[in-house]
């Protein structure tokens, strides 16, 4: 993930701002259940070699990636939507692979996201309902990431995407144009928008733009992507603040966060991930997993804590 990343992170500072008084709000107005929070905690993507005796057991190959990812992690970030739409096939075929407990998050299609009108004059946003339907259970929450060009002057077009867009997937957006964090006021029009469509923000924590760690939530789902800085001591202190809030979330009405871990090629995502997941089965009383690693000379599972 290139967007926000710095050349040095020496001056930034990491510390969470404090969430709006409207998040607190939403989240207490949530309605009362006496089950646990589920905590999904996957990285951006599972076709990856490099994985393979650590991640993977040794000797895996590229068709089984998918089994054994699943089997480590319970969700992902599917950046291979963002490229082409799956067929209902494919789409059926990861769901028989997975684990009956893992979510999958596909990334919207490029040429809704990335169009002049979000996809209106195409039938992409049919078919991208037609596909994923198939996920069935399994579907977690999907997510559309607006170009850094797309202001907060279009918000007329994102309500007539939603519009159209199908109400039984559930959607998150990430909106990245600088534009959308200039208003401040509580009653920001995108914020209103959303919670009335039932629409999560996604939240991303990134060094080079602190702005779009926005900290708004309009429902009971949180999308954390989360981009680390190759395991830089700062990465594991970010992650503990963040377990520190989630909690305070979850004792208000939190019932489900997806938190997606980054890291440079994606190759250090999975310490990361399973830091992440340490930590909130230390803190949280709530329904998460994680992985465990191979030796790669004794290909048997070991945990780094």
């Amino acid at each position: 993930m290139k967007f926000g990343k710095l050349p040095s992170i020496e001056n930034v500072d990491f510390s969470l701002p404090s969430p709006p008084k409207e998040t607190e709000k939403i989240l207490r107005a949530l309605k009362p259940t006496s089950k646990k929070p589920e905590v999904y905690i996957g990285c951006t993507g599972w076709s990856m070699k490099e994985w393979v005796g650590r991640v993977y057991p040794t000797g895996t190959k590229a068709t089984d990636y998918l089994k054994h990812y699943a089997n480590q992690f319970n969700t992902i970030e599917l950046n291979t939507t963002h490229y082409r739409i799956p067929t209902s096939t494919m789409v059926k075929k990861w769901v028989s692979t997975a684990t009956s407990d893992f979510r999958f998050c596909p990334k919207i299609f490029q040429r809704i996201s990335h169009s002049k009108d979000l996809g209106l004059s195409s039938t992409n946003i049919i078919d991208t309902k037609e596909a994923y339907l198939h996920f069935e259970e399994k579907m977690g929450c999907c997510f559309m990431q607006l170009p850094p060009f797309f202001g907060a002057d279009r918000i007329g077009m994102i309500e007539r995407f939603l519009n159209k867009f199908p109400t039984e997937i559930p959607l998150a957006i990430e909106l990245r144009h600088e534009s959308w964090y200039e208003n401040t006021d509580p009653e920001n029009e995108i914020y209103q928008l959303f919670g009335s469509r039932n629409i999560s923000p996604v939240i991303t924590d990134v060094a080079g733009r602190r702005d779009i760690l926005h900290m708004r939530m309009t429902n009971g789902i949180c999308m954390v992507r989360f981009v680390g800085n190759g395991l830089h001591p700062t990465d594991y202190t970010r992650i503990d603040e963040w377990v520190l809030l989630l909690k305070k979330w979850f004792d208000m009405g939190l019932q489900k966060v997806y938190f997606f871990t980054h890291e440079p090629d994606n190759l250090l995502a999975p310490e990361l991930a399973l830091y992440m997941t340490t930590k909130m089965q230390e803190n949280c009383d709530v329904i998460t997993r994680g992985p465990t690693f191979y030796k790669e000379d004794l290909d048997s599972q070991i945990s780094l804590f």
